[in-house]
């Protein structure tokens, strides 16, 4: 059972081009793991809606990004 849902594609072109502004704002003209790391929260944290059982229990939006977020293995 997932603990939210994020449901619309915007969200994932938004954390795209937020990364590619973060490399840019680096001085860089390309993307990487940690552009997108960074931009996560900010991007996606006003988009994800927990289940209700998850929010009685106090779990937090944040929370769960920075969860998934240690979760995933940055490519080489």
């Amino acid at each position: 059972m997932t603990a939210c849902s994020l449901g619309r594609p915007r969200a994932t072109q938004s954390l795209l081009l937020a990364s590619r502004a973060s490399a840019a704002i680096s001085g860089r003209d390309y993307m990487t793991p940690d552009d997108v790391k960074t931009m996560t929260l900010p991007v996606l944290g006003h988009r994800i809606i927990l289940r209700p059982e998850y929010e009685i229990e106090g779990v937090t939006v944040n929370e769960v990004i920075t969860k998934v977020l240690e979760k995933i293995a940055v490519p080489r």
